[in-house]
């Protein structure tokens, strides 16, 4: 699966640079005497062939949240609910879909409403089967771990604020009692 995926990612670099410089006929590089039709007719095709590059994680979060209410309204997704999406979307990038699925299920909403959720729903917003409290439970520690996380770094933030002030104010007095004692 990835050795196929990594031949198509090659296939799209190779034939991008051809695709681009694509100008109108009478152009600036309109030199030759060719028909300008046989040109723009095999440029016209390449695009069609070359499958379009895979959108960027949180592009597809995005489209997912536009076109689906589960992602929208920041539901607890059925679980498998990759395989819906597969099912729906056919040429969609796995690697790109779990990342974006990541996303989401990682963010502060999704994880705020899994840890009081009861049912998870489907793309469409059917409610479906149960979240068990093992599921509940991990929402929570997850939660508890941004919290803390968040609360170090803030600490961490103050101290070393703290102690450039300390030493800000140290200097001040440095610097006061050089100017006293180089008068005399």
């Amino acid at each position: 699966m990835n050795t196929t995926t990594a031949a198509e990612t090659v296939d799209n670099t190779a034939s991008a640079p051809s695709e681009s410089p694509v100008m109108p006929a009478g152009g600036a590089g309109a030199a030759s005497n060719e028909p300008p039709a046989e040109a723009s007719a095999t440029e016209a095709a390449a695009p069609a062939a070359a499958p379009a590059p895979a959108p960027s994680a949180r592009a597809l979060l995005k489209q997912l949240q536009h076109e689906f209410p589960a992602f929208r309204d920041c539901l607890p997704l059925a679980i498998g609910i990759d395989k819906q999406l597969l099912q729906r979307m056919p040429g969609l990038d796995r690697k790109t879909m779990r990342a974006a699925l990541g996303i989401h299920t990682g963010s502060m909403r999704y994880l705020r409403a899994m840890e009081k959720a009861k049912v998870r729903y489907d793309l469409d917003g059917t409610p479906g089967a149960e979240v068990t409290d093992t599921h509940r439970l991990h929402a929570k520690e997850q939660l508890q771990q941004r919290f803390k996380k968040e609360a170090e770094r803030k600490k961490a933030e103050r101290e070393a604020a703290a102690a450039e002030e300390a030493n800000r104010q140290r200097q001040e007095k440095l610097n006061a009692l050089a100017a006293k004692f180089s008068r005399n």
